[in-house]
């Protein structure tokens, strides 16, 4: 698979459908398998990271969630086919879980949430097999109990909720354990999915604003999106560096 290189880390240059296509081909092969997506926080992260930067390395699908990353391909003269965003690719799966009949598990958000996004994910998607559901406050000894649930449930697609990097670093460290064809961290989407918060409006996705409407509404992330300015500035600072070994 063509891969692009941003800020040392490999997005795989699928479409959506490619991505679709490619997961299915790992619950196929059985696992276990990662799904990560990308975004320009991420990527800032496992820059300063090295744990993070190689559970993305040898992740099986690494796609584009983020405008600013495709921005950056473009930039550095690889482009990408389109962004694919989390939240959209989720639910794609759920929907392709829904037609292959395989069953899902839930993990992370506040207690109460993933059961929430459950419920209406069950109602948008009739026959949709979900077969547990756990919130993401848990400690060491409460883990165990997660890991033994997850086991006994037998899902095909994990999808964890934990933020990052943590979901990432559960998902490389249990995820053998666990046995799960395929797990993918979502970050905050099972919020999105119960209700609890909404995405930005069309509008503001088709003009790559959507970060911008969640620091209106989530003032707090601006401690975190203040390493974007940093990321555009190392992508160009990349694109000169690149262009004087040519």
């Amino acid at each position: 698979m063509d891969k692009v290189r941003v800020l040392n880390v490999e997005i795989d240059n699928y479409t959506m459908e490619e991505a679709i296509v490619a997961i299915e081909n790992l619950i196929d092969n059985q696992g276990p398998h990662l799904v990560v997506t990308a975004n320009s926080e991420m990527i800032m992260m496992a820059n300063k990271d090295p744990l993070l930067a190689e559970i993305i390395r040898k992740a099986d699908v690494v796609v584009p969630d983020g405008a600013g990353v495709v921005w950056a391909s473009r930039v550095l003269g690889s482009p990408l086919k389109e962004r694919i965003p989390g939240i959209e690719l989720m639910e794609n799966l759920l929907e392709k879980a829904t037609e292959k009949k395989w069953r899902v598990f839930f993990l992370g958000g506040k207690p109460g949430v993933a059961e929430l996004a459950a419920q209406k994910m069950v109602q948008k998607y009739p026959g949709l097999n979900i077969v547990g559901c756990h919130h993401g406050y848990f400690d060491r000894t409460a883990e165990e109990l997660v890991v033994s649930t997850l086991v006994e449930s037998k899902p095909h697609l994990l999808f964890i909720g934990l933020g990052v990097p943590r979901q990432e670093k559960w998902a490389a460290l249990r995820l053998a354990q666990v046995k799960v064809p395929v797990a993918m961290g979502v970050g905050g989407s099972f919020d999105v999915l119960a209700g609890v918060s909404k995405r930005a409006p069309k509008w503001m996705q088709n003009m790559s604003l959507e970060w911008f409407y969640r620091l209106l509404r989530e003032p707090r992330r601006i401690k975190r999106m203040s390493v974007l300015p940093l990321f555009v500035l190392y992508v160009y600072l990349e694109r000169l560096v690149t262009k004087e070994d040519i």
